[in-house]
Parts: C-alpha cells; sequence; structure tokens
C-alpha cells in the first residue's frame, strides 16, 4: 500500500483515538486495550519480568507507564517517551446542580489555560465518572452522538452586548457564567420552585441510578462534542479537540507498540495533570515514574535504591509535548528564524519556560547532537524551535520533572495552531514524522 497507505492508517488511528480518549481515563482505558493487543500485560499481574517482556503499570485510572523490557541490563537506562493526556477543558464543581429563572445549570470550573470567550455557543459534551457511596462506578458521556442530546454555554446577542464588548478578551466573559445549559422548567409548573432541577434529577436517577450528592463524588468533564477531521481540501491537516497533548501521547504510545524488540528497555511514560503544574498523584510531579521503575525492577531482581537511581540518571527521554506553531495571521508575535512551522516535520525545543528560560529544562548539547544524527540515519524530518519571541510568552512541560533524576532530556513533538482552543490544528506530516521520530529513538542503543 506504500506511503499513503501507512499515512491513512496512521491518521485514521489517530483519529479513532482523540475520538475514544477525550477524558484521561478514557485515553488510558483505550491505551490499555491497544496494548494488550500487542501483548502488553498489567505488571500487578505478574511475579517476575525479564528481557522481551511487555508491561504495563497504571496509576489511578489517569497514568499509564508501558515497559518494552530490553537486552542491556536496565540499570543500564531506559529510553523514554513522556506526553500527557489532559487538556484544558470545563470541570464540574462538586455541587453543580441549580436552575435560575427557569433554566437549569451545572457549575463548572475551567481547567488549564484557556480563552473563556472561546467555550460559549459551542455544542458541548459530558463525559466521566461517577463514584457512589458504595463504590460502584457509573461510566458517563452524552452529547457527542449527532442523533444525541448536546449542551451549550449562552453569550449574549450583539445588539444587547454594548458594554460587554467594551471589556478585554479576558473579562468580558466571567469565569463563573462558564454554566452548562442542561434543561428547562415545564411553563405549566413555573410555580413550584425548582421544577426544571427536579426534573433533572429525576432523569439523572431513572437514566444513570445517581442522586444529586453523588456529584460529591464525580469527576465530570465539559468537552467540544464531534469527532476528529481532517482539514483542508488537500486533507493535510487535522481539526480536533485535545490534540495538546494527544497528538504526542498516541505517536508515542504508536511508536511504541511497534516495536518488537529492543537493546536498552522502552518506557512509554503517559501522564495527567500537566496542564496545571504536572501536580497530584497523576502528574509528573509525583513518584509516578519513580514508582513505575521500581515496580519493574523489584520483578527482575535487580531493586535497590542504587540501581533505581543509576538506572533513572542513565536514561534518554523525550519529553513528547507540543509546541506553538507559526501563525501567519500573528506573524509579529513569533522569530521566525527560530519558530516551529506546520508542515515541517517534529519539534525540537532546546528549551521552553518563559521570560530568561524560567521554569526550563534546557537540553545538554551532546545530547542534541545525538539525536540529529538518529533522526538524519532515519530519514526523520524534523526542526528545531521555541514558542515565540523572547518575553512575548513561554510555558512548561514535564521535561523538568524528568531533568531531576539528571536523565538527559529535551522536549520533542508536534506544532500545534489554535493550541488550547476547543479545536486545535496539526499538520498530517508532523503526526507521521513524530511517530517515526519516536520509534528511532526508542531504537537507541
Amino acid at each position: 500500500m506504500g506511503y499513503a497507505g501507512a499515512m491513512d492508517r496512521t491518521i485514521i488511528r489517530y483519529k479513532s483515538f482523540l475520538d475514544r480518549g477525550k477524558t484521561e481515563r478514557e485515553c488510558v482505558s483505550e491505551i490499555v486495550r491497544l496494548a494488550e493487543e500487542k501483548g502488553y500485560r498489567d505488571i500487578e499481574s505478574l511475579d517476575s519480568v525479564k528481557a522481551g517482556d511487555k508491561v504495563y503499570y497504571i496509576q489511578y485510572g489517569k497514568s499509564i507507564a508501558l515497559f518494552n523490557i530490553g537486552s542491556n541490563p536496565i540499570e543500564n537506562g531506559m529510553n523514554i517517551l513522556g506526553g500527557h493526556i489532559d487538556s484544558p477543558r470545563l470541570d464540574v464543581k462538586m455541587k453543580p446542580l441549580y436552575e435560575q429563572d427557569g433554566i437549569v445549570y451545572l457549575d463548572t470550573h475551567y481547567y488549564g489555560g484557556i480563552k473563556k470567550y472561546q467555550w460559549v455557543t459551542l455544542p458541548l459534551a459530558i463525559h466521566g465518572v461517577v463514584i457512589r457511596k458504595d463504590g460502584t462506578a457509573v461510566t458517563i458521556t452524552v452529547g457527542e452522538d449527532e442523533d444525541d442530546t448536546s449542551f451549550t454555554i449562552a453569550d449574549l446577542l450583539p445588539h444587547m452586548a454594548q458594554e460587554q464588548m467594551k471589556a478585554g478578551a479576558g473579562e468580558f466573559i466571567p469565569a463563573e457564567s462558564l454554566d452548562l445549559i442542561i434543561g428547562l422548567c415545564d411553563g405549566e409548573k413555573e410555580e413550584e420552585k425548582d421544577a426544571g432541577k427536579k426534573n433533572i434529577l429525576a432523569i439523572l436517577k431513572d437514566r444513570y441510578s445517581i442522586e444529586e450528592d453523588d456529584f460529591l463524588s464525580a469527576e465530570l468533564e465539559i468537552v467540544p462534542a464531534g469527532r476528529a477531521r481532517t482539514l483542508g481540501f488537500d486533507s493535510s491537516m487535522v481539526l480536533a479537540y485535545g490534540q495538546d497533548d494527544r497528538i504526542c501521547s498516541f505517536t508515542s504510545l504508536d511508536a511504541m507498540l511497534e516495536i518488537d524488540s529492543a537493546k536498552r528497555t522502552g518506557c512509554c511514560l503517559i501522564v495527567d495533570k500537566e496542564e496545571i503544574g504536572s501536580a497530584g498523584a497523576t502528574g509528573m510531579d509525583s513518584l509516578f515514574m519513580e514508582n513505575a521503575a521500581s515496580e519493574v525492577l523489584s520483578r527482575m531482581d535487580g531493586y535497590s535504591e542504587l540501581n533505581l537511581k543509576r538506572c533513572l540518571r542513565r536514561s534518554y527521554m523525550l519529553s513528547s509535548d507540543v509546541t506553538a506553531a507559526f501563525d501567519p495571521m500573528h506573524s509579529s508575535l513569533f522569530d521566525k528564524r527560530n519558530c516551529a512551522f506546520l508542515n515541517k516535520g517534529v519539534v525540537f525545543n532546546k528549551y521552553t519556560g518563559s521570560r530568561g528560560k524560567s521554569q526550563a529544562s534546557d537540553a545538554n548539547a551532546e545530547f542534541i547532537a545525538l539525536l540529529r544524527r538518529e533522526m538524519e540515519r532515519n530519514g526523520v524530518l524534523f526542526q528545531m524551535g521555541e514558542m515565540s519571541k523572547v518575553d512575548v510568552g513561554g510555558g512548561g512541560t514535564i521535561a523538568k520533572f524528568a531533568a531531576r533524576y539528571n536523565m538527559q532530556v529535551i522536549d520533542c513533538g508536534v506544532a500545534v495552531m489554535s493550541m488550547h482552543s476547543p479545536w486545535e490544528i496539526t499538520s498530517v506530516k508532523d503526526v507521521l514524522n513524530a511517530k517515526a521520530c519516536y520509534k528511532a529513538f526508542l531504537m537507541i542503543e
């Protein structure tokens, strides 16, 4: 079928991954399904692990590490790909359900860096899980199918928005007004207090067997409704929600699953909470990577604190995360000599951070030289870039959390246009080269 066929298959799988994984839990479930098809097993079901084994380790259903055990001693280091699967969105609050003047709402709290005005008047879906007091779980996905009901956030009509439009873009949609419309009060019952809310609660009880207080132990995420699409007459791009950073997580995973055997142990680390600083038990600023590696070492008769430290210190890592693509409509914000472009290959960011490289992990030149050789040897199209002009903006990744183990690490991912918007844009060619890059990296000896 050739290059075009491989491209089609990869992009079909990529779009399917985005559609199946709009939350962290959904992504991990899909990753487990795909990994088990390739022979990966849950490490907690095994007493021992040896060269050639393929295992995974899950943290609270929202982060996962996959290991392809190499023939070299693992304390000699691993080749690690590290992406994240959380994306900017709206989260449902703990006490969210209320009725206001005949309209029933869910109260929300935005997650990650968003432009709040982009989230109004869109068709939106609810994805997530509700855990009842008895510990049973109810999975909820509603609003995705075209024939299914949908949800939205209202906005003022232009005729009445004169005062609103005088405010700055960051203020004219207050965060507390980003509440989801989920129902109406029956006009014949408008005299009855909270009649609309009671009706919605009855529907939730009938459909999902949940009560109002079950929202206290729920993780419900509001995301754009709709499927990932190709973009352009030439189908050269992908338009989808959540490509930051599921594009790098998918290509890392896809590359990992195609590796049968290698000398160095390969690790695909896919984590949560990057968009809010990597905090929490499922974020990279936790002991997740260390604990996952310890579980492997302990099953290879090689665990000791020293061996763990040697393993991590001698590892190489690509922090598989996206960067901003040059936008001709806003060219004054970019340094064209040093920024990333759509359709020019995977991007290596020597440093991220902001202003004077604050919070950056600045990669060593020797490591970059090694990667350049491997990319050129494997015919991978790549570019070097940074996000914007100095002092215009910036951002952090998980690289700095890996670097504290003294391993060699660099940010390496796909250029994204309209990053952090409900619908982001990427290049098909860049998806393919990211996967090729990650595959070549995993084979470094």
